[in-house]
């Protein structure tokens, strides 16, 4: 299936019932703590990984994430940035401008952001665990880009899937993309059923007992 295709049925779906799928495929993925930090809509895409660290040479004069920027291509990107510095900004209205300008989808910060304003006014998603006025500048590096990297507890691979909304953050390994999918639009219908029948009248007791989850699993094997 073609990565547009999976990214139409990912938007279909939200981070609650992707995790849920995760779960029941005994898959780390979902985050806590990555929010939106602006009311800025819900975004699917595929990583780009940026890893963060302490700035140690003087030397070095090009700021972080702008080369990663300027060298993506694909309207599907999302950016991953992970290793920035408590209380330091990974993020702000200069590279949401230069990245919107180059069609990408958002980013995802395991850090904090500055300029929140100038990304919401351009409509341009931010999610991260939180704000800031301190720039990064003289503070922070690039360490690396498009390898492995750790987010909140999650090892997040470049070109691996990721959702996020109001709820948080969601990483789907690459290689497990359709699978999860499926499973979780059988998730998606079931429990839609059960919101039906609760406001039919049954009894959420019987409608929300372990049995009706365990279901799930069950089908999940067909």
């Amino acid at each position: 299936m073609t990565e547009e295709k999976l990214l139409q049925r990912l938007y279909q779906l939200d981070t609650n019932t992707v995790s849920d799928a995760l779960d029941f495929l005994e898959l780390k993925g979902a985050t806590f703590g990555l929010r939106p930090l602006w009311d800025c809509p819900k975004i699917v895409g595929i990583a780009t990984t940026i890893q963060l660290g302490p700035k140690t040479d003087p030397r070095a004069t090009l700021h972080p994430i702008t080369p990663v920027i300027a060298e993506t291509n694909s309207a599907n990107r999302i950016l991953v940035i992970t290793g920035g510095l408590e209380g330091i900004s990974s993020w702000g209205d200069l590279v949401a401008n230069a990245s919107q300008l180059k069609g990408i989808k958002g980013t995802i910060l395991d850090g904090v952001s500055r300029d929140i304003e100038g990304s919401e006014s351009i409509g341009y998603p931010v999610y991260g665990r939180g704000v800031t006025m301190i720039s990064a500048r003289n503070r922070v590096a690039q360490i690396s880009s498009c390898e492995p990297i750790q987010v909140q507890g999650v090892t997040v691979n470049h070109n691996d899937y990721v959702i996020a909304d109001r709820c948080g953050t969601v990483f789907v390994p690459a290689g497990r993309i359709e699978e999860v999918i499926t499973l979780g639009e059988k998730i998606a219908a079931r429990q839609d059923g059960m919101v039906k029948a609760i406001r039919a009248g049954r009894s959420v007791s019987e409608v929300m007992h372990d049995k009706e989850f365990a279901a799930i699993a069950v089908e999940k094997q067909k």
